[in-house]
């Protein structure tokens, strides 16, 4: 026993009922507790202390203190569905896949998905998780959204006749080099919001409340133009410099409510039926870019590959970014002004069910070697139907566009969308 033992118990036991910054405080001598106490008693002598440090004379006006609200913007977490789909796409966003460990029981599966349920409205909320060990960095969530999937094994575990036939890994394509560490999951868990400390906080409480019944599959950081420096609903941008995202269905209209909740409007040819009320499909593809090969293609090669005028993402038939593209139009010689493998015409619609929301992120992770970067895009894709809505385009995407000579799918995924929960509930609970 080390001989400063007893001296160690007796100054454990004497800090055990302060508070941690009261316990470090104490052993200095003073404590929080006494500072306060000894405001009230010598406070001229503190302000005068205070106004020789800062160069004020006594009596002379305090200056203006200026707080900023930025950062206490919350996102409701519950409602009949999730947030963080169509919500106004953060800033940042922390994408975590986690494998359920065996075995793989329905009670062990709802109390985690309770546990999770209730980390997430506390945080989305700014409040600290229960038994947050540093809950000052709850106070700022900057429209933090948490957003759970589902994989099929997970499903299955509650209730196999839930899942949805689409609930399966996508057809294997040509252009695929699928790295195994990036695809798959039982339980998706995306994180969304304008604050990275906040994300980096969340996702520390949410592991460490998963870790009995979960372990991490793959963990994915991604970014946006930063908050506020870009006008409301502009489009992202993607690191090739291409204007990302310019069509979208009509958020908060027919078109979403169709394309992400299945819900065709009245007369529409369309028809789609949603896995459950309340809930979606989201498909994630991890698009590695070549960089150095990009930088290598003049502008003009550069636009007609992508089909767009990079400077403001308007088609090369048009003038501004949401113009419809002019498919038939021709040059002087001839030739389509928008090349037949393009990637607005092989993405473009064909038929009324292809719709999709996408809420991309970049990513720019350490590059090894001699490479100067290990760039790209996290694709998030959401719709009601992955097989009637994602695939069709995807398939006319791998069979032949220009962009593929520059883009990498290095890693895949295909989550089921429950609906929100209400207070007292959690996310899955219908399931039960």
């Amino acid at each position: 026993m080390n001989a400063e033992g007893p001296h160690e118990t007796d100054s454990a036991r004497t800090d055990s009922g302060l508070r941690g910054s009261d316990r470090a405080a104490s052993r200095h001598g003073f404590s929080r507790r006494g500072l306060l106490l000894g405001a009230g008693v010598g406070g001229a002598g503190v302000a005068a202390a205070a106004s020789i440090g800062s160069g004020l004379r006594w009596g002379d006006p305090e200056p203006e203190v200026r707080t900023s609200r930025y950062g206490s913007e919350t996102v409701p977490f519950f409602g009949e569905r999730q947030a963080g789909i169509d919500t106004p796409a953060q800033a940042h966003a922390l994408l975590i896949a986690l494998d359920l460990r065996e075995p793989r029981n329905a009670e062990g599966i709802q109390r985690l998905l309770r546990l999770l349920s209730d980390d997430a409205s506390r945080l989305t909320a700014g409040r600290p998780a229960l038994a947050d060990t540093e809950p000052e960095l709850a106070g700022n969530p900057a429209s933090m959204t948490v957003t759970f999937g589902f994989g099929r094994r997970l499903i299955d575990r509650l209730d196999p006749r839930a899942a949805p036939a689409w609930l399966k890994d996508l057809p294997d394509f040509e252009i695929d080099e699928l790295e195994p560490a990036l695809c798959g999951g039982d339980l998706l868990l995306q994180l969304c919001g304008n604050n990275p400390i906040s994300l980096a906080h969340a996702r520390r409480i949410m592991l460490k409340s998963a870790r009995s019944e979960a372990r991490p599959r793959w963990i994915q950081n991604g970014f946006r133009s930063a908050h506020g420096a870009q006008e409301q609903g502009s489009s992202m941008r993607n690191l090739f410099g291409q204007v990302d995202e310019t069509v979208q269905p009509e958020r908060g209209g027919d078109g979403n409510e169709f394309a992400v909740w299945g819900h065709p409007p009245s007369g529409s040819a369309g028809a789609l039926t949603p896995w459950v009320e309340g809930g979606t499909s989201l498909v994630i593809r991890r698009i590695q870019m070549d960089m150095d090969g990009w930088d290598e293609l003049a502008r003009s090669g550069k636009e007609s590959s992508v089909g767009r005028d990079l400077s403001v993402g308007a088609p090369l038939t048009g003038t501004r970014e949401h113009q419809d593209p002019d498919f038939e139009a021709t040059s002087a010689l001839g030739f389509p002004v928008i090349e037949e493998f393009a990637h607005i015409r092989r993405a473009h619609q064909v038929g009324p069910e292809e719709q999709i929301l996408r809420r991309g992120y970049n990513y720019d992770d350490p590059a090894s070697g001699e490479q100067i970067s290990n760039s790209g895009l996290i694709f998030i894709s959401y719709q009601a139907d992955v097989d009637r809505q994602f695939l069709p385009i995807q398939r006319r995407l791998a069979e032949a566009d220009r962009l593929n000579e520059w883009t990498t799918p290095v890693g895949s995924a295909v989550f089921a969308v429950p609906p929100g929960c209400q207070p007292g509930g959690f996310i899955g609970d219908f399931l039960i």
